[in-house]
């Protein structure tokens, strides 16, 4: 059965944990999907995933609509929410409506997703949710400030740092958003937001207290040459792959394929 958006307040009510992956092409989105994820999200993790890229930043909206019409087709049953390029929001609000009205329209995204949580950009989410656009936020480490913060590093570790965060899920709540990611802060406050907030919160590095948890794919199946200190490898894939590409490789060169 499909998922729907309403599906999870019911399931934060009833503590039924929700299992996100990421997708960024139509093959992804069907393993994904097939796997049982409850949300599929087209991060902008794809920046250097299937882009190559060193950060989120370049990406630009044009090629997250690109990969995210790729995914709608691969999901049959997961929700599909897409992640907002850096820029193709955050000017105003005029701004977001149309880049979220993009990817809703063109690309069949259910919900999207934005970063930050300061008064300017809640006030952007209850826009788009007062124009019908679902909204997921994310605070914490946030990738597409990178630059601001100094790398990606753990964020809400002194206790002013994590009052703001945990003021800023809370001003997300308020703006409509039917859910919000926690990226890479420390267990206890994302704890604390959980048992505050009547909205889904999706943990990712933040410990095991969150309503449900999102790893990127490409970590999960071990296709990345490099590993984040919270996300383990469920497969080696990288691994297998380049091993069974050499074996082709070394097959044609002695003339043992094809048979």
């Amino acid at each position: 059965m499909a998922v729907r958006i309403n599906q999870f307040l019911t399931w934060k009510q009833q503590s039924q944990t929700v299992a996100v992956l990421t997708a960024w092409d139509f093959i992804s989105a069907q393993m994904a999907d097939q796997a049982g994820a409850d949300l599929i999200l087209v991060g902008d993790s794809l920046a250097m995933v299937a882009l190559g890229y060193d950060t989120t930043l370049p990406l630009t909206l044009e090629e997250m609509l690109h990969h995210a019409k790729a995914v709608r087709r691969g999901v049959k049953n997961a929700l599909m929410v897409v992640d907002l390029p850096f820029l193709s929001y955050q000017v105003d609000t005029a701004e977001a409506l149309r880049s979220a009205g993009c990817m809703l329209k063109q690309a069949g995204a259910q919900a999207v997703k934005l970063e930050g949580g300061y008064p300017r950009m809640a006030a952007t989410m209850k826009a788009l949710v007062e124009s019908g656009i679902p909204v997921m936020g994310h605070v914490g480490l946030t990738p597409q400030s990178v630059h601001l913060t100094g790398g990606f590093y753990k964020q809400g570790k002194s206790p002013e740092a994590a009052d703001r965060i945990l003021q800023e899920a809370i001003a997300i709540e308020k703006a409509g958003a039917f859910a919000i990611v926690l990226e890479h802060i420390p267990a206890e406050l994302a704890q604390v937001i959980t048992e505050t907030l009547t909205i889904t919160t999706i943990g990712i590095g933040a410990g095991p207290h969150c309503d449900g948890q999102v790893l990127v794919t490409a970590d999960v199946l071990g296709l990345s040459d490099w590993q984040p200190p919270f996300a383990p490898r469920y497969a080696n894939l990288r691994e297998q792959g380049i091993a069974a590409a050499k074996q082709f490789c070394d097959d044609v060169r002695s003339h043992n394929f094809p048979k």
